[in-house]
């Protein structure tokens, strides 16, 4: 009996995290800190910082196929292989299609990584705050449900992960995109430079800024106190960075929670449910599989953050049944699974520029330019809702211009050891409405090898997005052509739910526990000790990239967590 008391006390923690990405490497920096003995539930294998990054110092020719994958390993990863985050430097970073059974009715692309920092790791750190154009949309529109949370709530708490994590931008005053906590702006190339002023000069709601970005364009003392230094202009990103220049769980999150002596890490574990008792209602912990034993093993805490990314999130919640929740924890409002959302992206125009010959560009910025929405704001009106930005960049063209060519000899050699002229792409992101019958639900009988549902999607986009996108294309192209650039190619290369790996909104906050399944402090209604923190959590997609919203709003719900705890509320 003493063994028994022995074992359960050495599985209880203050808090259990579940997922450790962006999201979940917040809960834990913030809950160690403010002194919970915490535990963060990977089901990914671990991936050491700097020693873990295989391919991040190899050049081209220490590669067997330069990035590009194998015959053979398109036709094993038939999902993974349909678009560029999989590839032979990042292959091991990412689930197998193998392992990774999910099913769909229509089209969606799910990237799952299999390691420790989740998609921390390979993200494009794009990073831009919501606004309350944003956040009052749904309820101005009638769309879906009002978010429970406005700027003012959320705007100190956006400050405080910046000054961490690291941000370089430029500071614009715009309401569409309010200002961040920036480090010095990464600078444009000429022919960025060139295209905004041309905007500016003539379309006048139109801005051209360089992107904002989870690189250190100077390291401070917060970032240096972890380790972190500056960013050495490699454009290597998502293999990793040894130097930790940009913001990851690795080189940021987990080292402080690490610092504290608080965190327990364990890996390749499958959170399989989340323990809920009747009486008390409230959750009591997590039961997790072994990946590779498949033993089963509870562990018990006073609260629980679900940080394991939309989709993975909502699978543990559907998969949390018992006699007082039986279609999933927090579900009351059937809304759990429900509102999927993501960017819309894949179209915009390229064109050439005869500019700026003499002129070249000195490393590789691991940044490009971003266009803010402008499309239904203030007297704008279009025949669809919302909007969306731009984001893409200048570059030269080099010796690959003459591929396909027939031409051959020292001529054509000595030609393509000059630079070529100068490009300018504009890609549009944009926003996509929450629409009920776009969801996530569970396989009735078909599991994968752990023993879990398989997952099902059933998503489009649908006539607003549709509509959106010719705005899109058509004012990319409008652009770079007052701009003077020279054959200018508009292109739409098809955009299906999940490939923008922003997936959002399948446990939505709101306002009324009858349509919503999580509070404004992104606690779940009924469950007040569960919170939801990542990309599950959105009422509505907006058109900018997500990660820094789930920052945000996991530092948030931690204080309000740790506050609550003191007062005996959770």
């Amino acid at each position: 009996m003493n063994l028994n008391i022995d074992a359960i006390k050495a599985q209880t923690f203050d808090a259990i995290v579940i997922g450790s990405g962006v999201s979940g490497g917040w809960a834990a920096k913030e809950l160690t800190e403010k002194g919970l003995k915490v535990i963060m539930i990977e089901k990914g294998k671990m991936l050491e910082h700097i020693s873990g990054y295989e391919n991040a110092m190899k050049d081209p020719w220490d590669t067997m196929y330069n990035g590009r994958l194998t015959v053979q390993q398109r036709e094993s990863h038939p999902k993974l292989s349909r678009d560029y985050p999989y590839n032979e430097l990042t292959e091991k970073y990412w689930m197998n299609d193998s392992d990774s059974l999910y099913q769909e009715e229509k089209r969606f692309d799910w990237y799952r990584p299999d390691i420790v920092g989740g998609k921390s790791i390979m993200w494009g750190r794009q990073s831009y705050r919501l606004s309350d154009i944003d956040f009052e949309a749904n309820l101005k529109e009638g769309i879906a449900v009002d978010w429970p949370i406005r700027y003012k709530d959320i705007a100190p708490w956006y400050s405080y992960v910046e000054k961490f994590a690291g941000i370089s931008g430029e500071k614009l005053n715009l309401p569409q995109l309010p200002d961040s906590e920036f480090l010095p702006a990464m600078p444009m190339y000429c022919v960025e430079e060139h295209v905004k002023k041309s905007i500016f000069d003539k379309f006048g709601g139109r801005i051209m800024t360089i992107g904002r970005v989870a690189n250190l364009s100077a390291a401070e003392k917060a970032q240096m106190g972890v380790g972190r230094s500056q960013c050495q202009y490699r454009n290597k990103c998502s293999l990793g960075c040894p130097y930790g220049a940009y913001f990851s769980t690795q080189s940021s999150t987990l080292p402080a929670a690490m610092k504290t002596g608080r965190l327990t890490l364990r890996t390749d574990a499958i959170v399989k449910e989340i323990m809920y008792d009747e009486n008390k209602k409230r959750a009591t912990g997590v039961r997790i599989i072994d990946k590779n034993t498949l033993e089963v093993t509870e562990f018990y805490s006073k609260i629980v953050f679900v940080c394991g990314s939309t989709l993975g999130s909502t699978t543990v919640l559907l998969n949390s049944i018992s006699n007082r929740f039986p279609n999933g924890m927090g579900n009351d409002s059937e809304q759990l699974g429900h509102n999927l959302m993501d960017h819309h992206f894949r179209i915009g125009a390229s064109g050439d520029w005869e500019g700026g010959a003499d002129k070249y560009y000195f490393g590789r910025r691991a940044n490009g330019i971003y266009i803010p929405r402008y499309r239904n704001i203030g007297n704008d009106k279009r025949d669809y809702l919302r909007g969306f930005g731009y984001q893409g960049g200048g570059s030269r063209k080099n010796w690959a211009r003459k591929n396909g060519d027939l031409s051959f000899g020292a001529d054509m050699k000595e030609e393509l050891t000059k630079p070529g002229e100068w490009t300018m792409n504009l890609g549009g992101f944009g926003e996509c409405l929450p629409y009920y019958e776009n969801r996530v639900y569970l396989h009735k009988t078909e599991k994968d090898k752990w023993g879990m549902p398989v997952q099902v999607f059933d998503a489009e986009f649908k006539e607003n997005e549709r509509k959106m996108r010719l705005d899109m294309m058509n004012d990319a192209k409008e652009m770079l052509e007052a701009a003077g650039m020279k054959n200018v190619r508009a292109f739409d290369n098809k955009s299906y739910p999940g490939m923008a790996i922003h997936e959002m909104g399948t446990a939505r906050m709101g306002r009324d526990p009858k349509t919503s399944v999580l509070n404004g402090n992104n606690q779940i209604h009924a469950v007040p000790n569960v919170f939801v923190t990542d990309g599950a959590c959105m009422t509505s997609a907006s058109c900018v990239n997500p990660s820094l919203t789930y920052m945000a709003l996991t530092a948030r719900a931690a204080d309000f967590a740790v506050k609550e705890l003191k007062k005996k509320n959770l």
